[in-house]
């Protein structure tokens, strides 16, 4: 894969990045280091840390997720679970997912062999 073809790939996933973790946590609360990794199942790319605790950090400044610390094998972890003005903002993207960007990537993830 060329360098523009990867940077093409690593921008729409890093833009996207607030909308996967929030849809994640709206399955079940899950670590940071548990987010990281479903991220990395889901997208098929290598996150570096760096990247994804500052968007939790943020995306719970902002109140869309809240983090309670746990005690989890005698060690204190942090879980992270979306609130209700999450659920609203998810909502809000999945709208706008659904028309007229819903037909965009329908034609989109169509044409993968044509």
């Amino acid at each position: 894969m060329s360098e523009m073809e990867e940077e093409l790939v690593r921008g729409v996933i890093r833009n996207l990045s607030r909308l996967i973790i929030l849809w994640i946590l709206k399955q079940k609360s899950l670590s940071g280091y548990s987010v990281l990794k479903e991220m990395e199942r889901l997208t098929e790319q290598k996150f570096h840390p760096g990247i994804i605790y500052p968007l939790l950090y943020e995306l719970e400044d902002e109140i869309f997720i809240t983090g309670e610390w746990v005690l989890k094998n005698k060690r204190r972890i942090k879980s992270y679970t979306i609130t209700e003005k999450g659920i609203e903002l998810l909502n809000r993207l999945h709208r706008l997912f659904e028309f007229p960007m819903k037909e965009i990537l329908q034609d989109f993830l169509n044409e993968k062999d044509q």
